[in-house]
């Protein structure tokens, strides 16, 4: 009876409030509705559209389509606003590839960090382009569900071309994680074997006096053995190309020149616990060596110089590329106008520089320019080395491990701390003359660090 009234009064609701298409398709169907179960399927396939009708016909229709299934008015409890936002789709968009530097059009895809049907949060990195001197990070723009990734780890893609499409707001991410909360379904058990299927019973082990068979060796193919082959990444490629490329331009020479790191030493040993204390930072052995080859290269320009067709470009400014060495290879980022920085401030910037290259976070613009390259294979125990010009370049620095080795101090013999310098430089550009002289003042001024302060030659 409660089934028969609730179809009744249903389907006077439905007449009376006929004017939209979902009303007219709910009427349809009760009025082909031959049994409970088909008006039941109808309403399932219209209920949704009904939950946006206004308010009193909301309600008589909830609690009439409760009778008709036999589940109460409770119905009627129902929230319309949770129903509606259900209803109601998240827009769609597409994360493209974004600009990435000036000159650089296109990269190649290097991660996907979230998958198809996964959340995002807003700013949460989606997936990571390597360029030829960065890994750029592409991020959300908003919170939502990565519906489709557009290309594949190893693709090559351009500027602006779609990376993945995306269904931004709450919605969306509701929907992704509702769905990726769904308890698995139980696996179905197993039939037990029945007794015609039963299997047969082991065959008993061979006797002592029975030889084993011996399993046949593998055919090992030589030419294979130990190798593989690995593209290589878009970084490294370009730093083979600029390698090359300083070969095939420049005409390098390299001289070469020792230091005496007993004064730097004594003096970090001396002063690196207040210079922390003050600065926040540690003292190392970096800002010495920066400060001094920015001195020396403002005496000689022709160093901070740089050949550009037929003309030469002189700097008034120095600006040290420092090389860092990465897991993905190694960057130069670059430390601006160290010709007005002290001690404490060429300090922290190195450190935040070679933190952030190391995390893969430096941006395209830290790395550009450039006026002097310093690297220093000494942290690795490079004795000596000829450092390529970081081009275009004229000139770079190589620092190398300190050795304790006898030297002449007057008529004695001395144990001192030593280091050997290398500057290779472009012979185009650069004279003997001025490659020496710069050398040779960057020694006097890291063996007696009091010239830095004083800015003489004594």
């Amino acid at each position: 009876m409660r089934s028969a009234s609730g179809i009744r009064g249903l389907l006077a609701i439905a007449r009376t409030t006929g004017r939209t298409p979902a009303h007219r398709g709910l009427a349809a169907g009760l009025g082909r509705a031959a049994s409970l179960a088909t008006f039941a399927s109808t309403g399932e396939r219209v209920g949704l559209a009904v939950l946006g009708g206004d308010g009193p016909r909301l309600i008589a229709a909830s609690r009439c389509w409760a009778a008709a299934r036999g589940v109460g008015a409770s119905v009627a409890a129902v929230s319309p606003s949770r129903s509606l936002s259900a209803a109601v789709e998240a827009p769609e968009d597409t994360l493209t590839v974004p600009e990435m530097g000036e000159s650089i059009t296109e990269g190649t895809v290097a991660a996907w960090l979230v998958e198809d049907g996964q959340t995002v949060v807003q700013d949460e990195v989606v997936v990571q382009i390597e360029t030829d001197k960065v890994t750029v990070d592409v991020r959300a723009p908003s919170e939502g569900m990565l519906v489709k990734q557009k290309a594949a780890v190893g693709d090559t893609v351009a500027v602006g071309q779609p990376l993945a499409s995306m269904r931004l707001g709450a919605v969306a991410a509701a929907e992704s994680s509702a769905k990726s909360t769904k308890e698995p379904e139980a696996p179905a058990p197993e039939a037990a074997p029945e007794a015609g299927d039963a299997k047969p019973a082991a065959a008993p082990p061979p006797s002592a006096n029975e030889p084993v068979p011996v399993p046949p060796q593998k055919q090992i193919n030589m030419s294979e053995s130990g190798e593989r082959r690995v593209k290589m990444t878009r970084m490294r490629k370009r730093i083979a190309d600029r390698l090359k490329e300083a070969q095939n331009t420049a005409a390098m020479l390299t001289t070469f020149n020792e230091v005496d790191m007993s004064a730097l030493i004594d003096l970090r040993n001396e002063y690196k616990d207040a210079f922390e204390k003050r600065h926040g930072v540690k003292l190392g052995f970096m800002s010495p060596f920066i400060k001094a080859a920015t001195v020396a290269l403002q005496e000689q320009p022709e160093v901070n110089a740089f050949i550009d067709g037929d003309d030469i470009v002189y700097r008034d400014y120095v600006d040290v590329s420092v090389a860092v060495s990465t897991p993905t290879g190694l960057v130069v980022p670059v430390l601006r106008s160290c010709e007005k920085m002290g001690f404490a401030e060429i300090e922290k910037t190195i450190t935040n520089l070679g933190t952030r290259a190391r995390g893969g976070q430096l941006g395209i613009d830290e790395m550009q320019g450039g006026t002097f390259t310093i690297s220093n294979g000494g942290v690795f125990g490079s004795l000596l080395s000829t450092p390529i010009i970081n081009m275009p370049q004229s000139a770079i620095l190589g620092m190398h491990i300190i050795q304790k080795r006898a030297m002449v101090i007057g008529n004695e013999i001395q144990i001192r701390p030593m280091m050997y310098l290398a500057l290779s430089y472009d012979h185009r550009l650069i004279d003997g003359r001025e490659a020496v002289t710069f050398l040779r003042r960057m020694k006097r001024l890291v063996e007696d660090p009091r010239r830095l302060l004083l800015e003489v030659d004594m």
